[in-house]
């Protein structure tokens, strides 16, 4: 099962390297890894997505917790957070599909970034289940190439991953 875990961490050199060594150490894969600074630019989020059961998880946060640099871990319940990953698709196209192709992004929702005499790039930003529904779309146009970002996620409602306070 994949779960989303949310890390806060100083915003300092080598803060992610630490934490990802952390996972290869102990055999851990990563699906899906983003960070960017917070509000405060002194903190960075890391949001991890990774598979496992729950005692795997939960071996994760413990382990996690112990390096020096991590402020605060969580992991994300399923059903309280959003999620949306950044995908851009460059797909191959004949003068006969660029309507096909248009159509279909408009549908989904997906941005129009460039487009050449053979190839159109779209940028969509949405759940991995919808990135997974209009790849399938695009792939009978032949699919140049595919770049995607880590998920990123955040709690619903007034709920906040945040530092502790004293």
């Amino acid at each position: 099962m994949k779960h989303t875990i949310s890390v806060l961490v100083e915003n300092h050199a080598g803060v992610l390297s630490k934490v990802a060594g952390l996972f290869s150490r102990r055999g851990f894969n990563i699906d899906s890894l983003a960070v960017g600074e917070t509000e405060n630019p002194d903190i960075s989020r890391i949001t991890i997505v990774a598979t496992g059961n729950d005692y795997t998880i939960e071996q994760i946060e413990k382990q996690l917790n112990k390096v020096i640099p991590v402020i605060k871990v969580k992991t994300l319940a399923e059903g309280d957070y959003i999620s949306r990953m950044l995908t851009m698709f460059k797909v191959r196209f004949t003068s006969p599909h660029r309507g096909d192709i248009m159509k279909i992004a408009e549908i989904m929702g997906a941005r129009i970034i460039d487009v050449t005499s053979s190839s159109i790039t779209l940028e969509f930003t949405d759940t991995e289940e919808r990135t997974f529904t209009l790849e399938q779309l695009l792939k009978p146009f032949g699919i140049k190439e595919v770049v995607r970002t880590g998920a990123i996620a955040i709690e619903k409602g007034n709920k906040v991953v945040r530092e502790k306070t004293n």
